[in-house]
């Protein structure tokens, strides 16, 4: 890239294999002082692993790292840490029943011997909360954060620990604009103070705004380096990928039909008996997609979760094509014709240790299609396996491979060939690409205008504003269990839908 300065961070030919697969070939990566380097790929790519290797989760099986000029052997993260390296990971590691103050001193010196010295990490938490602009209650308890709140807490508990070279794992993924604004004027003053940020995020245009330089990994490698100035997204797309994506959205105009869902006056409590849904009215028609924008939290989750029979709600109605849903029943939602893709594939909508087979033919084993007197017609789940296999791409050793071993994306291929055999006629998408790459979004989304011209109608809950504008004719928007606004999808600004995300309806 032409810089003279010494990097902060040089990892030289790091290669790391898992039991014969190489996750990392040859990588030299370095990072410099007061910059943003965005570390991009597919996923499988390498890039967390990378990051863990830095972070000292895993030991390389070839190559070096040295951090300010040192060779580092970092055999745990607390050597890292030690360093001045700290990473935010997407899931964070907080404990929901202690306070901002003490999730943050945890595992540090802050006293004298045994003793937490609680009043002097206090004073140096408010002193930095004012330095960076993190703004948070040192008392309150972290169940009661949002997740933006939760996690300036994981950033604060980084730089306490003094570290200068910080590692953010998809920090964008669940949080709202105006949330996304406050961490990139955070990650900026960090910047600028000459702490380095390593970047790692599938959402290119808050790549492209954040980032100095871009780091592109495909298949374990690096395939490209370069300033933010020089790219714009559509090729940024391209290099991580490896061919031309042509992502530009074609959607067909079609005139909403009959309803397919309709929701009144839906009451429900989250799994603190607090109210999560309050009086959600709502409908969803033929041919449409109406898109569920809001920031995590605001009673999203409890909403797929009643409509898939996850959790009765305290009253309302809910219609499925004019006939009521029977609450608290998952069956009778499979049995009302509902494709339902959760937003956690791993831990509800798949089962990990089955094989593809297996979770493919897992809502309907018992049908007619696959059962005869008490016997499983197996000549015809193979083949129907097989079909769904090769019609959705799904990338696996086999239809008896374990469900386990595939990718995020072809996780949730798997989860959409399953829901869409059956020709739905209304589609609970929760969620669908989130952690996935470009090129898997892409397919996603492409499925999903399929299924809307087929006379689907779909329930696009998604907090990625780009899939919201994209993909829906109607966009509604919720803030704590309320619809606050809603509007066609080619009527409102992001300014608008960004206000009524955080409770304004002027």
């Amino acid at each position: 890239m032409g810089n003279t300065d010494q990097p902060v961070v040089r990892m030289s030919s790091i290669t790391k294999r898992f039991l014969g697969v190489t996750a990392n070939q040859d990588i030299s990566f370095d990072l410099y002082k007061g910059e943003i380097c965005a570390l991009l790929g597919e996923n499988g790519a390498g890039k967390t692993t990378l990051m863990n290797i830095l972070f000292g989760y895993y030991t390389s099986d070839e190559g070096q790292i040295f951090i300010k000029g040192e060779k580092a052997d970092l055999s745990s993260p607390r050597d890292a840490i030690l360093r001045g390296v700290g990473m935010i990971h997407q899931h964070f590691a907080l404990v929901p029943s202690q306070t901002v103050l003490e999730n943050i001193v945890v595992g540090t010196d802050s006293g004298k011997g045994i003793f937490l010295d609680l009043k002097s990490a206090r004073q140096a938490l408010i002193e930095l909360q004012e330095r960076f602009g993190l703004q948070i209650d040192p008392e309150a308890r972290v169940w009661t954060l949002s997740v933006g709140e939760q996690q300036k807490v994981e950033i604060l508990k980084a730089l306490y620990r003094e570290v200068d070279i910080l590692i953010m794992d998809e920090p964008t993924a669940v949080l709202g604009p105006a949330e996304t604004a406050d961490l990139f004027k955070t990650l900026r003053s960090l910047a600028k103070e000459g702490r380095s940020v390593v970047f790692i995020s599938h959402k290119l245009n808050e790549v492209m705004e954040i980032s100095d330089r871009i780091v592109v990994l495909r298949g374990g490698r690096v395939v490209a380096e370069r300033k933010a100035t020089e790219l714009n997204t559509r090729e940024l797309a391209n290099l991580m990928v490896g061919r031309d994506l042509l992502e530009d959205i074609e959607k067909k105009e079609l005139p909403p039909g009959q309803p397919v869902l309709k929701i009144e006056n839906l009451n429900a409590l989250n799994d603190k008996k607090l109210p999560a849904l309050r009086n959600l009215d709502l409908v969803v028609r033929e041919n449409e997609i109406v898109g569920m924008a809001g920031i995590s939290g605001n009673g999203q989750k409890e909403l797929s979760e009643v409509l898939f029979g996850m959790r009765p709600p305290v009253d309302g109605l809910v219609e499925i094509s004019s006939r009521p849903l029977k609450f608290g029943n998952p069956a009778a939602a499979i049995r009302s014709n509902m494709g339902r893709i959760p937003e956690d594939r791993m831990d509800t909508g798949l089962l990990m240790d089955l094989s593809v087979e297996e979770n493919l033919i897992l809502e309907n084993h018992s049908s007619a299609e696959f059962h005869s007197y008490g016997l499983m017609k197996s000549k015809r789940i193979h083949q129907f396996s097989e079909d769904l296999i090769a019609r959705y791409g799904i990338k696996t050793a086999g239809r008896d491979a374990v469900t386990k071993s595939l990718s995020g994306g072809n996780l949730q291929k798997l989860m959409l060939a399953r829901e869409l055999a059956g020709k739905p006629v209304l589609i609970i998408a929760s969620q669908p690409t989130r952690g996935l790459d470009v090129g898997a979004m892409a397919y996603i989304h492409q499925r999903i205008l399929q299924e809307r011209e087929r006379g689907a109608g779909i329930l696009l809950i998604s907090e990625d504003l780009d899939e919201i504008f994209s993909l829906s004719d109607r966009i509604v928007v919720i803030f704590e269990g309320e619809i606050m606004g809603e509007a066609r999808g080619t009527a409102v600004s992001r300014e608008q839908i960004g206000l009524w995300m955080s409770g304004v309806t002027a």
